[in-house]
This record gives C-alpha cells, sequence and structure tokens, in this order.
C-alpha cells in the first residue's frame, strides 16, 4: 500500500463562490520531490493554503501523515511565496532561520545552544553564514530565498511545502535549491513545491502534479509529464463548464 505524506480528499476551494480548486484527490508519496504546475490561476498556491490550513475548503478534507488535524503541520516547513513576507521587519538573517526553532519549543521559550547550532548549520548548508548578522531587509532576492530555504531545514520537518521557491533567483541559488532538495530528499525528506519553469521539470522532480482547478495528470514525470497533459492544462480548459 502507498504512503502518502499528503493527501486530499475531494477537496474543494472557492474565492466570493467561484471555484479556486475542485474535487482534488491527491497523494503526494513519502519521499518524493512532488511539483505542481499549471497555468496562473489555476489553484496551485491555493491547493498548498488549503494544506496548510490557511484557507478553508467549502468541501473536502486534507491530511498530513494520514492525519487531518492541524498539530500535524508540525511535521511541514513551510516556504511561502516572496511576496507574502514583510522583507522591512527588523530581523536578522540569524533570528529569520532560528524561528525554524520556535515550532519545537514554542514561542515563550528561549532558543538553547543546540538549537543556535542547529540554525547555523542551516545556514552553512545555505552558504549563507557570512550573513548572519545582516539585516533580512538588505538582502538580494536570492540571499533571501537561501534563508528562508534554510529557516525550513532548522524546522527538520519530514516534509517541505515550497511556493514558488525558483521564481526570480540567479542561477547559483536556484542549483543550490535544488541540490539541497535532493540531498534532504535522500535522507527521506518528502517535497511538495509549486514550481513555474515547464522546462526543468523533468530534471529536477521525480513525481508532478498537472493542475487546472482540477488534476489534469499525476504521477510519476516519466509516465505524465507529456505534451498532450500540458496542453490540457494549458491551453484547452477555458470555461468552467466542468464544474458540477
Amino acid at each position: 500500500m502507498t504512503e502518502y505524506a499528503i493527501s486530499t480528499k475531494n477537496l474543494s476551494v472557492a474565492y466570493s463562490d467561484k471555484p479556486v480548486i475542485w474535487k482534488l484527490d491527491i497523494g503526494v508519496e513519502t519521499g518524493s520531490r512532488t511539483a505542481i504546475v499549471g497555468p496562473n490561476g489555476a489553484g496551485k498556491s491555493t491547493l498548498i493554503k488549503a494544506i496548510m490550513k490557511l484557507v478553508k475548503p467549502v468541501s473536502g478534507e486534507s491530511a498530513v501523515l494520514g492525519s487531518t488535524h492541524k498539530s500535524a503541520l508540525k511535521e511541514v516547513a513551510y516556504v511561502p511565496q516572496k511576496g507574502e513576507v514583510n522583507w522591512d521587519f527588523p530581523a536578522t538573517v540569524f533570528d529569520v532561520v532560528l524561528m525554524g526553532r520556535y515550532v519545537h519549543k514554542g514561542l515563550f521559550k528561549r532558543p538553547n545552544k543546540k538549537d543556535k547550532k542547529i540554525a547555523l548549520d542551516a545556514l552553512e548548508t545555505m552558504k549563507m553564514s557570512q550573513f548572519k548578522d545582516r539585516q533580512i531587509s538588505e538582502l538580494s532576492g536570492g540571499q533571501r530565498q537561501r534563508v528562508f530555504l534554510a529557516r525550513a531545514i532548522a524546522h527538520d520537518a519530514n516534509i517541505y511545502i515550497m511556493d514558488e521557491p525558483l521564481q526570480g533567483i540567479d542561477i547559483t541559488t536556484e542549483k543550490l535549491i535544488i541540490d539541497t532538495m535532493k540531498k534532504l530528499q535522500a535522507e527521506g525528506k518528502t517535497f511538495l513545491v509549486v514550481h513555474h519553469n515547464l522546462n526543468t521539470v523533468p530534471d529536477y522532480f521525480n513525481r508532478v502534479i498537472i493542475l487546472n482547478k482540477e488534476i489534469i495528470a499525476a504521477g510519476p514525470v516519466e509516465d505524465v509529464w507529456t505534451e498532450d497533459n500540458i496542453n490540457a492544462a494549458y491551453y484547452e480548459k477555458s470555461d468552467e463548464s466542468w464544474i458540477s
């Protein structure tokens, strides 16, 4: 029986009564690197926000490691879109990465030496140690993304959910992020990633969910990453008559 790190059953979300995702049944296999791809407005970010309990579905449910309870999200490190982060917040790079440890301690317990070492090691993994005392607002886009992945690594979660982590960054940072993902996957971690570059899907991921409000196709890249499925998501679904 396939073990799913993340699953949804009949999951639907609507904004102002307009369907955004509809009756989604997905299973993200444990230990996979799974991409979510689809055109603008396909519901990619909404799907992961529903999994993270940040938006309320109109029907259906999502589960993490088999549990629908919000407490299961402690096993998830979430990297939001860059546009959703207040980059002017007065915090150093080290402070931001150390926040990844709070899920284990609560907001009112101070980090100990072990927590600080984990945060420093995460910064070293993302090659950002030399910037640890710099304000987050002073960093470039690629550096900021490295910091937020370092925070996710410091969380020491089993599952990583990332929304467009490769959008608008330099090629060196992109390679570092992908190499880090592959290394963590080899350790048994699971990745669910909203991704925009269709050309790199086969190289960066081993599984893919092709989405346009509903699931067009999902499975191993070698099986479902086809011209027909891509066309069905990006060019053929032009109306919402399928919703019933």
